[in-house]
């Protein structure tokens, strides 16, 4: 059994320690609060298309969540499965985030400009998570998910401009050359 302890980092001059598990156990929340997010967006959404892209997003938050939960040692998350499904943590600034946007006017656009900065600002903090992972395995699955985080980022920027009839990157070349 591999054992993760606490590492020491060095950051802006201040000495911080990293508990790994605790880090990956936090990943794993902040995933399902992702998923929590899309899902209560995607049953606002009017629009099919923006309705499909949040609830995709959604089902993919659940599987990083499930990439995260291998690498997670601790025991007070035997299911993930049950984890994931029971009610949300309100209080996460995701769920906050699209719950204001349903109290006031909602709308698609709205939905995903929020959608764009939470992924942008995850993709950071994976990023810099990672960098401070001593273990290859786990460094590695928050890499991954830095990559799909990038990844959906992109996904709602596309529907972002679809949906503002904006011209889509597959058809830049045929705009550019007329």
């Amino acid at each position: 059994m591999v054992v993760f302890g606490i590492s020491a980092i060095q950051e802006r001059g201040i000495h911080m320690t990293i508990d790994v598990q605790d880090a990956i156990k936090r990943s794993i929340q902040t995933e399902k609060n992702a998923m929590n997010f899309y899902l209560l967006g995607s049953q606002q959404m009017k629009d099919p298309d923006a309705k499909r892209t949040f609830a995709l997003l959604a089902k993919e938050e659940r599987e990083h969540a499930g990439q995260f939960h291998k690498i997670y040692t601790g025991t007070d998350i035997p299911s993930l499965d049950t984890f994931l499904d029971e009610l949300g943590d309100n209080e996460s600034s995701w769920v906050i985030t699209i719950s204001r946007s349903i109290s006031d006017e909602f709308s698609e656009k709205q939905a995903l400009e929020l959608a764009l900065e939470k992924e942008k600002n995850l993709e950071e903090t994976l990023l810099a998570t990672a960098s401070r992972m001593t273990d290859p395995e786990i460094k590695a699955v928050y890499e991954l998910n830095a990559q799909e985080t990038r990844h959906h980022y992109e996904m709602i920027e596309s529907e972002y401009a679809r949906l503002m009839g904006m011209v889509h990157e597959s058809d830049l070349d045929t705009f550019v050359r007329e």
